[in-house]
């Protein structure tokens, strides 16, 4: 259980490393310009958008680093119900849309945050 919660927060990690390095750093035009399933930031201001991607990167460092270091394991869990939020968050944008063929990659990720979540507060936490 451990080995997969791990897996889970690492393929979490690296999914939210690139969208949240992305949506920082390039304007929301651009982003849009990417691909049909990125036209969601077209809802949302140019601040909002960094916004949300500067929650990505620290969902990603805070799936993976306190438990590496081991300095504020608990940070693990409450990533990962960052995650879950963020997910949440996607999905209305996507139903609001219309957009449900796209709903499908934000379900996957709300599946992974959840069980993150859910293993790391529960089965196998890293304070026992």
């Amino acid at each position: 259980m451990n080995l997969a919660l791990w897996i889970a927060a690492g393929l979490l990690a690296a999914a939210y490393l690139v969208a949240g390095g992305g949506k920082v750093i390039m304007p929301k035009e651009k982003i849009a310009a990417t691909s049909a399933s990125a036209r969601w930031v077209e809802d949302f201001s140019d601040g909002a958008v960094k916004g949300i991607g500067a929650l990505e990167l620290l969902a990603a460092v805070g799936l993976i680093v306190p438990a590496a270091l081991d300095i504020a394991p608990i940070l693990v869990p409450l990533a990962a119900v960052g995650v879950v939020l963020l997910m949440v968050g996607a999905v209305i944008t996507r139903l609001r849309r219309h957009e449900v063929t796209f709903m499908l990659g934000d379900l996957v990720y709300l599946a992974l945050g959840s069980f993150v979540a859910w293993g790391r507060f529960g089965p196998e936490p890293f304070t026992a």
